[in-house]
Parts: C-alpha cells; structure tokens; sequence
C-alpha cells in the first residue's frame, strides 16, 4: 500500500514554475518584437552587434536574420524617390518661370511650354527666332534665348541635357541658299545650339542639334495654319531618367 501511495504522490509533467517561466518568456518575445516593429533596422550595425556576441557568449554561428541587401535597395530606392521629386518639383518651378517671362514679353501666343514626361518642351514658332527660309537668329529672340540659358545654367538644372530639333512644313525652298527644307531645319537647330555655347555658357556636352525637316509634324500640311504650326524649332529640357534610358 505504501508503494502504491508514493506512485499516485509523483506528478507526471513539467514543474508547476515552468508554466510562469513560459509565461513571462512569451510576454518578453512580444515585447521585443513590439520595438522591432516601430523601429528602423541598421543592417550593418545590426550585424556587428551580433558578431560581437558571437564567440564572447559562445555562441554559434547561424543563418542570417535579416537580407543586409534588401535594406541597401530599399534606401536605394527611397533616395531614388526623394530625388525624382524634387526634379519634379525643380521642373515645375522651370515652367512657371518661363511662362511668366513669356507673358510678360508678349511671347506666350508664339511659344509654347509643355511639361511632360521626357522634361520640359519649349516649341518655338519659326518666325519668333528666324525670318522666313533664314537660319540667322533675330536680335530680339537672342534675349529671349539668353534668359532660358540663365535658368538652366542654375544649380539644380546644370546637369541637365538639352535636345535642340528645326523642323519646317512640306513647302520647297526657293530662292535660298539651302538646297532643301533639311539643310535648312539642320542650320537653324545648330545655331540655337551655338548661340547657347558660345554666348550663354551652356556647357556643350550636355546640349545637342538635329533637323527633321518636314517629317515630324505636330499637324497635317493641308492649311496654312497648320503649316505654321510645323515651322518651329523645340527645345527639349530632358529628366534625368530620360538620359538613363538613352544611355
């Protein structure tokens, strides 16, 4: 009977503490990641201060916990972000300058300012910065030229590259000294990109000419009106991830 009284006096399981030691280990697990919730990961210092446990406490080496790499792109990106922003912001600071230069000087009728994805389009009718079938810049569209060279020579547009393209309508050229309607949108694009360089400081890697002749319409030759319309130079202020994409 004795034997028998010991067997039913031992409890089978763990030790009644164990339950209150589970308990408050839970509760510290909840805690902690409580605070990794709400805070902001350093992956690197994250790193050293668990290599700095290792081999003082005898730990063992184990799997990563966190992708160092992940953290990297992420700062990456949010700095990418922070970036395109404030080009965005810059550009539309551009514009509204521009356009007030133009109102104020009687141009916004003849000069259009287009706010884009690719950047900022500034299209010039033809007879704003040429007389008709010449390639000679006029005086007065020189101080306009030298003004929009003012803004992009600032801090926060000085690396930005500038796409210069003539364009005419379908008419032949007569009596010019240029053969065609090519030569003629290839002259008056290089000597706005002239001017720019050689008058107004543009660095002249970061500026470009080309001539499309009458193949890049923005309305179809069938009236006058619109033939004017296709007689202009554009000057294109690109974004930085344009470039990107070129390159």
């Amino acid at each position: 009977m004795r034997r028998k009284k010991k067997q039913e006096d031992i409890k089978k399981g763990a030790p009644e503490w164990m339950n209150t030691y589970g308990d408050m280990v839970t509760l510290l697990l909840c805690f902690f990641v409580l605070l990794f919730s709400y805070s902001t990961i350093d992956a690197q210092k994250f790193e050293a201060i668990i290599m700095s446990f290792q081999g003082s406490l005898g730990l063992l080496d184990g799997g990563k916990t966190i992708d160092s790499e992940n953290y990297i792109k992420d700062g990456s990106l949010k700095d990418k972000n922070t970036k395109q922003t404030r080009e965005i912001e810059d550009f539309k600071k551009l514009e509204h300058e521009i356009r007030q230069y133009l109102d104020e000087n009687g141009l916004a009728d003849d000069v259009s300012v287009i706010n884009g994805n690719s950047g900022i389009l500034l299209r010039f009718k033809d007879n704003v910065l040429f007389d008709s079938g010449k390639a000679d810049l006029k005086d007065k569209s020189k101080e306009t030229l030298t003004y929009i060279s003012r803004l992009l020579n600032k801090e926060e547009f000085r690396e930005k590259f500038i796409r210069i393209e003539g364009h005419t309508d379908n008419v032949p050229i007569r009596n010019s000294k240029y053969p065609s309607n090519w030569e003629l949108s290839v002259s008056r694009s290089s000597n706005v990109v002239r001017f720019l360089i050689e008058e107004t400081g543009i660095n002249p890697r970061r500026i470009s000419a080309s001539g499309y002749s009458e193949y890049h319409p923005v309305a179809p030759n069938d009236s006058p009106e619109n033939k004017a319309k296709n007689r202009r130079v554009d000057i294109l202020i690109l974004r930085s991830e344009v470039i990107k994409d070129i390159d």
